[in-house]
């Protein structure tokens, strides 16, 4: 797998990451106690820069970006209750009275997308009952779609743009 170096400014420290399958973005990286840090845009601070983060940042980029998401309709590190236990999202993002419409779930890039991860992100919407779902390791991205009235959900060929997801036209077919 191709590694992405990455420096810190005005610092000859090099931290090297896999390179993913989303698009590069301007990343502001500094460090603390010799650990790389990241800026995350959502949050606004500087977290640890792990593989799962390097993957939620490249993400968070692509669907605000590419994709038209509100950055201000985003959350990363949602905090849940499920059976009594805390819980967090990766991601939730919502549409404008508020809603939760999403949920994704990353992982590093040397995590298999499996049945477990689709089970973990699962029980979260057991609480949030959003419509799409979307589990991405950074090289491999799955979003479905959920549709309660039949019990049912479709994995989708590509990530829905914003507007079909608050509008819930999404005319982006599943894979044959």
């Amino acid at each position: 797998m191709p590694i992405a170096a990455i420096a810190i400014a005005n610092n000859l420290q090099i931290y090297e990451m896999l390179e993913l399958n989303l698009p590069t973005f301007d990343k502001k990286i500094t460090k603390k106690d010799d650990k790389p840090f990241i800026l995350d845009i959502i949050r606004r601070q500087h977290v640890a820069l792990t593989p799962e983060e390097w993957v939620r940042q490249h993400f968070v980029h692509f669907l605000i970006r590419h994709k038209g998401y509100p950055q201000s309709l985003m959350a990363n590190e949602v905090q849940l209750k499920l059976n009594g236990m805390s819980r967090r999202c990766d991601t939730v993002v919502y549409d404008r009275s508020l809603t939760p419409r999403v949920i994704v779930e990353y992982k590093a890039p040397t995590v298999t997308i499996t049945q477990k991860v689709f089970d973990q992100i699962c029980r979260y919407n057991m609480v949030l009952q959003v419509d799409y779902l979307i589990v991405s390791n950074g090289l491999s991205h799955y979003c479905c779609q959920l549709d309660y009235s039949t019990r049912t959900y479709r994995f989708l060929h590509d990530i829905p743009e914003y507007a079909a997801i608050v509008d819930n036209t999404t005319d982006i077919q599943p894979p044959k």
